[in-house]
């Protein structure tokens, strides 16, 4: 019986490291460096304070793009203005401005 127990347990202990090793070896292939937000669009309720508070900063324009976990911030809003440039707005969790520079390489 002791015998039969401790293979049970044996390999049980086995799946469930191929689990978590098959998890991060998924998370390495998609590109999760780490955060599982990177590179994600901002979404619900996060998008609309991410999207004032950015056309606060720019004063005006129109929120092209957005992502979550920025290199450079928890958030990041792409806004263009209407003479066609663009600002990237950096936030923090709590929708602080931290940071914003002209996109110069899609400028118009």
């Amino acid at each position: 019986m002791r015998d039969k127990l401790k293979g049970v347990i044996i390999a049980v202990a086995a799946i469930a490291a191929l689990a978590v090793g098959g998890s991060a070896i998924a998370g390495a292939a998609s590109g999760g460096g780490g955060s599982e937000e990177h590179d994600k669009a901002i979404s619900g309720p996060a998008l609309d304070q991410a999207s004032a508070a950015a056309l606060k900063a720019t004063g005006g324009g129109k929120v092209t793009q957005t992502e979550v976990g920025d290199e450079e911030s928890y958030y990041e809003v792409e806004v263009t203005k209407a003479d066609g440039s663009q600002v990237d707005v950096q936030l923090d969790r709590g929708f602080q401005v931290v940071g914003q520079k002209a996109d110069h390489e899609d400028a118009r």
